[in-house]
Order: structure tokens, then sequence, then C-alpha cells
């Protein structure tokens, strides 16, 4: 338990500063695809040695979640960057906590895990403070970056369950290198039409991200290998309070107050969820 507790931590902490990352990347003109790439990139190179013991776990089943998850990947992490690029931090953040619904109910179908009553109240928790945020929403509501936000949220939360498939098939650390690799060969894809623009705006903060990143989506993995995926991802919902105070005070967002008591709602529902 004690393990399983500093990998969410560690995951918490990490999520929240690779946002900041990529917020600043695109606040200085990099594309989010671009980012995208470079960021898978700079992974692939760190997970080069552990490539050799995926391919003793071959197998059709791997192969195509492999596939899937890849696909949710790229397209999970392009459409957060897209909607940072033009929306607020602080606003964006707390609608993650509608990560682990979306994981519930597709966990359900294709990892049987059931939830119980007091979780599906726990979700009524989360619905209620991101109503709470957007009533609250005045001139930093951006339509198009929530559209993408959710569009993101889903893709990832999806992907959630496929990753914690293949944990099942192989093992926390080749799931990892294989999730890398997924995510280079769709983005890579995704980057295509930028090819004319591959500039990287910073250095410091892209290799800041590519740590985030492996950072998060390798602790991730250890909790996952640990517990079911609604529930990780409901304790996950922790980091959105450390991304509000992120957006209000290294980009000057408005509405810090609301924004934190929405966003302890929306926790409290995630805390809840896993606590039964």
């Amino acid at each position: 338990m004690f393990y399983t507790l500093i990998g969410v931590l560690v995951r918490i902490f990490s999520n929240s500063y690779l946002n900041v990352c990529q917020k600043v990347l695109t606040m200085r003109g990099q594309r989010a695809s671009v980012i995208n790439f470079y960021t898978y990139l700079g992974l692939a190179v760190l997970v080069l040695p552990l490539l050799p013991a995926c391919f003793g776990h071959f197998s059709v089943e791997l192969l195509g979640n492999f596939f899937v998850m890849g696909l949710l990947g790229a397209l999970g992490n392009y459409f957060i960057i897209k909607a940072l690029s033009i929306g607020e931090l602080s606003t964006l953040a707390p609608i993650n906590s509608y990560k682990p619904v979306v994981a519930l109910f597709v966990g359900i179908f294709y990892l049987h895990e059931i939830p119980t009553i007091g979780a599906i109240l726990a979700l009524g928790l989360i619905i209620i403070g991101t109503s709470f945020l957007m009533g609250g929403i005045s001139g930093d509501f951006n339509a198009k970056a929530v559209f993408y936000r959710v569009l993101a949220l889903i893709f990832s939360a999806t992907e959630a369950v496929f990753i914690k498939k293949i944990i099942m098939l192989t093992g926390v650390s080749e799931a990892f290198a294989l999730w890398v690799v997924a995510g280079l060969v769709f983005s890579a894809l995704f980057v295509v039409p930028s090819r004319k623009n591959m500039r990287i705006s910073s250095w410091k903060y892209q290799v800041l991200l590519v740590l985030a990143v492996g950072v998060m989506q390798y602790s991730t993995n250890f909790v996952f290998s640990r517990m079911g995926v609604a529930y990780a991802l409901a304790l996950f919902q922790l980091s959105t309070l450390i991304s509000v105070v992120y957006g209000a005070k290294m980009f000057s967002e408005h509405g810090l107050v609301r924004k934190l008591i929405a966003s302890a709602v929306m926790v409290l529902g995630s805390v809840w969820l896993i606590l039964t």
C-alpha cells in the first residue's frame, strides 16, 4: 500500500507539471502535433533498453491492444495540448475529473470491473462540481478549448483501459515501453502536415516535458498494476487542485477561489469513488 501511495503522489505532481510545460510551449508558438511528436520521440530514446523484453510477450491479442492504445494515446495527448494552446489551465484541469467516469464504463465491458452504488454516487459529485465550475465561467470560458479537453479525456480514459490490459499481458516496464512506441508511431502520422514547421521553441521545456511525461506514465502503469483503472484515475484527480493553482500563479488566470471550490467537490467525488 505504501508503494502504491508513493506512485499516486508521483503521478499527481508530474501530471500537473507536464501540463505547465505543454502550456508554455504552446504560448511560445510550438504546434500541438509537434510537441506531441517530440515528446514521444524523446521517450523512445529513453526506453530503447526495455524493448528487447517486449518481444517475448508477443501475441495477436497484444498487437491489437498495442495499436488501439497508440491511437487513443496520441489523440488524447494531441487534444490536451490543443486545448491548452487556446484555453486556461485552471479552467480545463477540473474537466479531467470526468476521466474516471469514462474509464469506469469502458472498464465494465472490457475489464469486467463492476462499480458499486457508492461509486455511482461519487460520480454524481464529480458532475455537480463540473456544473459549479461551468456555471461561474464567463470571460475565461472558451468553448472550443473545453471541447478539445473533453475529447482528450475521452481518448485518454479509454486508452487507460487498454494500458491496463497490456500491463496484464506483459508487465509495468514492458507496457510503458510499448506505450511509448505506439504513441511515437501515431504521433508521427499526425505531425506529417506540420513537417515544414518542426522547430522547437524551447529546448528546456521540451526536455522537461519528456521527463515529466515519462515519470507520469511509468507511475501510472505502476498504480494500474495494483488497482482498478477507474479507481486509480479517481485518485489521480487530486492533481486538479495543483493545476488550478499553477494556472492562477504562473499564467495569471482568474477565478481561483471558484475554480478551487469546484475542483475540491470533483476531487471529493473522485476520492469517494476510490474509498467505495
